[in-house]
């Protein structure tokens, strides 16, 4: 069982909102579409389910064409950000809603019903309203909606964003292990490059209507192909700063500089971006060791509680740094911050990656 995009884009009105794509899923596959909001991710998922038709291409299930074929004649189920219930309905009646307009048997409905809903943990709750229900349970009985179909597809678009961080957790960890018992290809859509390193499986990282990757989800994290997937696969994005490289010596500017160790001394001498996850900045002691130190200005914190975000400046460049524990520095202030080079990636100036983290190849 196989879902594959063959040339396919999407453009309306004059303006492309999926360039040129080739994709194949396979089945029994967790598959994230990771991109910010507007990256094309909804548009996709509306054409691998046959809700848009591309403007080019064809789309391929099972070996079979099914360019034009309508959702309605696919096997496909669809979970929405905004879940959807019948709130007239009970539990079972909605699992069951798809299975009546399929005009499935009655015993076969329900054994799907409840083997669903076993599935689902929903069982004690079958006989109640969905507004009886936590925001969770409600999720899981739409996506128990999704599922009792047995479609060989099944689509997420966003379906825990409304929910609250204990619910989400919750369900980040059930989704795997629904989508294992089930075997469909699951395509799962995102803002969050956390909840994608969560659901594992294979990741998308889309940007601009652009797929910039597609492969093992820790792969794509650890070495991201170029600068765009790089900022897509963080959050907050990767910081990036110009530098030179001649012999073993990295220059940074700013009277900067660093060991070029590892792979790097590998690396032709020349002109690179280096790049690194605002969780390796580090707030920068007397005994900085090896690592790299930058001289920055802080123009913002944010405390969460058990992280401080560093809003600083250095030079021309804009940077994030997240740090363990309380930090109050004065804003406004210098900062000295330190970046372990093992955590640091070189891009070429055109963007592609030069070469990973050391930390990284050695993953």
């Amino acid at each position: 069982m196989t879902l594959e995009l063959k040339g396919v884009s999407r453009s309306v009105g004059g303006r492309t909102h999926i360039h040129r794509t080739d994709l194949t899923l396979q089945k029994g596959t967790m598959n994230v579409l990771l991109g910010p909001t507007l990256a094309g991710k909804t548009t996709l998922m509306r054409l691998m389910a046959g809700l848009d038709q591309p403007s080019e291409g064809r789309v391929f299930w099972e070996g079979t064409d099914v360019t034009g074929i309508p959702v309605q004649e696919r096997r496909v189920a669809m979970v929405y950000q905004q879940f959807i219930n019948y709130p007239a309905m009970t539990v079972y009646d909605n699992i069951a809603s798809p299975l009546r307009l399929m005009k499935v048997g009655k015993a076969e409905t329900d054994r799907r019903v409840r083997e669903t809903a076993e599935l689902m943990k929903l069982t004690p709750m079958l006989e109640r309203k969905p507004l009886e229900l936590s925001g969770g349970q409600q999720q899981r009985c739409a996506l128990a909606r999704a599922l009792v179909k047995n479609a060989g597809l099944v689509l997420l678009d966003e379906p825990l964003a409304n929910l609250d961080y204990k619910l989400r957790e919750e369900l980040r960890i059930e989704i795997p292990r629904i989508f294992e018992a089930s075997g469909a290809i699951f395509v799962y859509a995102t803002t969050e490059p956390e909840e994608a390193l969560l659901l594992g499986g294979h990741t998308a990282t889309l940007w601009e209507g652009r797929i910039t990757q597609f492969g093992p989800t820790a792969q794509v994290y650890r070495q991201p192909a170029d600068r765009t997937t790089a900022r897509v696969f963080s959050d907050p994005p990767m910081n990036f700063i110009g530098l030179e490289k001649t012999g073993h010596r990295l220059s940074f500017g700013n009277a900067t500089n660093a060991p070029a160790g590892g792979r790097l001394v590998e690396l032709p001498d020349g002109r690179y971006v280096a790049g690194f996850r605002p969780n390796h900045v580090g707030m920068a002691g007397r005994d900085t060791g090896e690592a790299i130190v930058f001289d920055c200005t802080l123009t913002g914190i944010e405390i969460t509680g058990s992280e401080t975000f560093l809003h600083l400046t250095h030079g021309g460049e804009t940077w994030v740094g997240l740090v363990e524990g309380v930090h109050a520095p004065e804003v406004g202030a210098p900062i000295r911050i330190s970046v372990d080079p093992a955590h640091v990636y070189l891009f070429t100036e055109d963007g592609r990656l030069a070469a990973p983290a050391s930390y990284a190849a050695a993953a």
